[in-house]
């Protein structure tokens, strides 16, 4: 079976499944999507991995992971999404120590949390993506909007979603929002950072 090469495209709010989001995968060479519904802490740990400016002042679980293989040699070399049953996604974290590769199995969305601290690329199987990929339609005046492969996917959420995020922090100075920003990351709110460095980005 071929492989298929996968990146993020984001992560939305899940419209099916309430205190759940959407993490949302995208075919490198195809229009295809792959949404995989995960919990609220796995989508704060991929937004975080995803955030360059946002850095918690303790490490994540993840980050505990990654720090853990570093300090022993383990690489993570690849994340395989290698079965789809009853809507479930399952994964292998193909791992390297002394030139040795052992395969472990994974939740997809711890999987693809450590992908992310490991540099590493994430697969699929064609047929899971046969068989799960969806075509999103696209507003064409947010397509440039959408290369920017922002944390979180606005053509996939409601509009009050967005609309009340912006009300929040529309009428913050730049500085306010800063220090909002700051507050946010030390008391380790990361869905909110992200919401506030989304408003500093629009400025």
């Amino acid at each position: 079976m071929s492989l298929v090469k996968l990146n993020i495209k984001g992560i939305s709010y899940s419209q099916t499944q309430n205190g759940a989001y959407a993490l949302i995968l995208n075919e490198v060479d195809g229009d295809r999507k792959l949404p995989i519904v995960i919990g609220a802490f796995e989508a704060q740990s991929i937004a975080i991995a995803l955030e360059k400016e946002i850095r918690p002042p303790r490490p994540l679980t993840h980050d505990l992971f990654k720090n853990f293989a570093d300090r022993f040699d383990v690489v993570v070399k690849q994340v395989i999404i290698h079965k789809l049953v009853d809507g479930v996604f399952y994964s292998s974290l193909i791992c390297e120590r002394d030139k040795i590769e052992e395969i472990i199995d994974a939740r997809t969305s711890d999987a693809i949390a450590l992908a992310l601290r490991f540099q590493a690329p994430i697969f699929t199987y064609k047929n899971i993506l046969d068989k799960a990929g969806i075509y999103l339609k696209v507003n064409p005046k947010k397509e440039d909007e959408e290369q920017q492969d922002s944390i979180l996917v606005d053509d996939l959420v409601a509009e009050e979603i967005e609309s009340s995020s912006q009300e929040n922090y529309k009428d913050k100075s730049l500085n306010d929002l800063n220090k909002l920003l700051d507050e946010a990351v030390k008391n380790e709110d990361y869905e909110k950072a992200a919401k506030i460095r989304d408003e500093i980005s629009k400025r």
